[in-house]
């Protein structure tokens, strides 16, 4: 179930701008772009916050509330920049997907309790961090037009970077 959503997230963030590229057609705008990172934010935001909900576990409870706390930071952020900038997100095809992908997983996680939900919850963020970094590194980023809007990419692929480390160590821990 975890790698059938995994998949279909790394689709979604990475194929679908890709598959333009590969065509030779534009690159995602500047708008596009705000949109699909926001998106992947509200997605990690709401995300968390079902953990909060459902998860006993401390660990899984604090990495939850640091995804919320960042991300909710780094999108008012993103909010602000394309407020200054005149700029209105434009909704695409790879945030429409996103955005669908996450309402099943987020049901899928509904059903689960304890143990059960605190590893796959704590897999997706693995593989959610790391599928959002690389589309950040290999398609956002380069095909930001607006320097600052590159800038708080940037950014936002430091902090999400640090995100993954955090996962991945929580992920390993909960194996033993």
């Amino acid at each position: 179930m975890v790698k059938s959503f995994l998949a279909a997230s790394a689709f979604a963030l990475l194929a679908l701008p890709g598959a333009t590229l590969a065509q030779g057609a534009a690159k995602p705008n500047d708008a596009q772009i705000a949109h699909i990172a926001y998106t992947a934010g509200q997605i990690d935001i709401a995300a968390g916050e079902q953990a909060l909900a459902k998860s006993k576990n401390q660990a899984v409870r604090g990495f939850a509330a640091e995804m919320v706390r960042d991300h909710k930071a780094v999108n008012e952020k993103a909010l602000a920049l394309v407020k200054k900038l005149g700029v209105t997100p434009e909704a695409n095809p790879t945030s429409k997907a996103l955005s669908s992908q996450a309402d099943q997983k987020r049901a899928e996680l509904a059903k689960l309790s304890g143990a059960a939900f605190d590893r796959v919850y704590v897999a997706n963020e693995v593989a959610y961090h790391r599928t959002v970094n690389g589309a950040l590194k290999d398609t956002l980023i380069p095909s930001a037009q607006n320097a600052e809007l590159k800038s708080l990419l940037q950014t936002g692929l430091a902090l999400f970077s640090e995100h993954q480390a955090h996962a991945e160590h929580l992920a390993a821990s909960q194996k033993k």
